[in-house]
């Protein structure tokens, strides 16, 4: 698996943008693009990217959450690429296939484990490969640095299930990847909620509910 940020350079604000390529972009490689920005230099980087011969360029964009700042360039992509569009809401224009949390989709050459982690908005998802031990988090808040601070019970359940996996790589929404300290990251901030005595809710499924119609408003962050 190969990971390259098309916005590591961008000159306005935007999320980090992931093109996601197998090692050896093979035909049975889907090309990913996890989250797509809003800039527009997005579509000359992927000119620049060797995704393979007789391949599309971008197979499928997978959203982490439908905020402006990794969504707006959806439609253009979508008209450039014509990939399948994939994200957790589904209230999103474009959209094609609306994730489950616990479904397992092929990024790459990888398989990755959807899990719904809602907090930053209702529609965040974080992106698991066991395999390579890596993470897509979006926006997702991985360190708990208060716990005063009050949190969605499905969030506390979900950055708990989080801190069972075997993470030694993240890639956040902003900011550079997280190496090694990953697993610690989480399972600090799991710690530092049990300790502050925050009441832990009961896991009552092995995934996280679906989306239902009251989390439907689509946040501005």
């Amino acid at each position: 698996m190969r990971v390259s940020n098309l916005t590591e350079s961008s000159r306005i604000y935007t999320a980090n943008v992931y093109l996601i390529r197998g090692d050896w972009n093979t035909l049975q490689d889907v090309n990913t693009l996890v989250d797509v920005g809003r800039d527009p230099a997005v579509l000359e980087a992927l000119q620049s990217m060797s995704t393979g011969v007789g391949k599309r360029t971008v197979d499928q964009v997978v959203l982490t959450h439908s905020h402006y700042d990794h969504a707006e360039l959806l439609h253009t992509v979508r008209q450039a690429y014509s990939p399948v569009v994939m994200a957790f809401s589904p209230f999103i224009a474009d959209v094609d296939h609306v994730l489950r949390c616990g479904e397992a989709i092929t990024m790459g050459d990888r398989v990755f484990e959807v899990i719904h982690t809602p907090g930053h908005s209702q529609d965040s998802i974080c992106l698991f490969c066991e395999e390579e031990r890596t993470l897509f988090c979006g926006d997702t808040p991985l360190h708990v640095y208060d716990s005063r601070e009050s949190c969605d019970p499905e969030y506390i359940l979900a950055l708990e299930k989080l801190s069972e996996k075997d993470v030694q790589r993240v890639y956040p929404g902003h900011g550079r990847p997280i190496e090694g300290t990953a697993n610690a990251l989480i399972r600090s901030s799991v710690w530092r909620l049990q300790e502050s005595g925050t009441r832990w809710p009961t896991r009552t499924d092995e995934h996280s509910p679906g989306w239902t119609s009251g989390l439907g408003r689509r946040d501005s962050r």
